[in-house]
């Protein structure tokens, strides 16, 4: 089943789809491309929210805009892309921000850089909270984070999350061939935000990996390796 893990598809949260029928065309987009599960994972930084709480009734009231809209929701996920910040494994109720059902919880490192502190962070989401990591576009920060850093991150247990974009990066998707080659867990995603310039992609990726069209299948897989015992709650 071909998994989005990451976009910003709900309507009116985030910087993602402005309205619904925004949301639908980017849907109907992605099913095209034959995208079957939808991973909706708008922005969540701690410093901009008042709760955990708070965040999920904005998302929630987002989600509810589909759905009275009638659009087909099989296999859509309500999840989050939460910024890797201080005192985040401190938060009550940190883990409902995981893919519905699942223990994954995609990460987002800040643009001003690495700091020393972020591993311990992501390290108490797994311990205290029984969270699987999973670590938004890496490849991003190949010209942020210095070789050191990124060799710590690389050695995290988590999951690397990689855009589709990258296959149309030179510098990236050299990037991308090393983690693929030291065979590390990696899931795909189309970080859409729109229907012009970060709109889905899914069509690209599949050109790019049209030989090795098994890395696609075992990023689909990760998904239902990683539920939690109660049935998903897809809808």
């Amino acid at each position: 089943m071909l998994t989005d893990y990451h976009c910003h598809i709900l309507p009116g949260i985030d910087d993602g789809s402005k309205d619904v029928e925004t949301s639908l065309k980017m849907m109907d987009e992605l099913r095209q491309q034959g995208v079957e599960r939808i991973v909706a994972t708008p922005h969540f930084y701690a410093h901009r929210e008042k709760s955990v709480e708070e965040f999920l009734k904005k998302r929630e009231s987002a989600f509810k805009k589909l759905k009275k809209s009638k659009a087909k929701l099989k296999n859509f996920h309500l999840g989050a892309e939460v910024s890797v910040e201080k005192g985040i494994s401190e938060l009550d109720g940190i883990e409902k921000l995981a893919i519905e059902g699942t223990k994954l919880i995609l990460l987002e490192f800040p643009y001003s850089g690495y700091a020393d502190w972020m591993p311990e962070e992501i390290h108490n989401l797994v311990c205290e909270h029984g969270l699987v990591p999973v670590i938004a576009h890496l490849h991003r920060y190949i010209k942020i984070f210095s070789k050191k850093d990124m060799e710590t991150v690389l050695k995290m247990k988590a999951i690397f999350q990689i855009n589709n974009e990258a296959f149309g990066n030179f510098s990236e998707k050299r990037f991308v061939k090393k983690i693929i080659k030291n065979e590390m867990k990696i899931i795909f995603g189309s970080d859409s935000h729109n229907l012009t310039d970060r709109k889905p992609n899914f069509d690209l990726l599949k050109r790019k990996l049209k030989s090795n069209i098994d890395l696609i299948e075992a990023s689909d897989k990760i998904f239902d390796k990683n539920k939690y015992g109660a049935k998903n709650s897809a809808r």
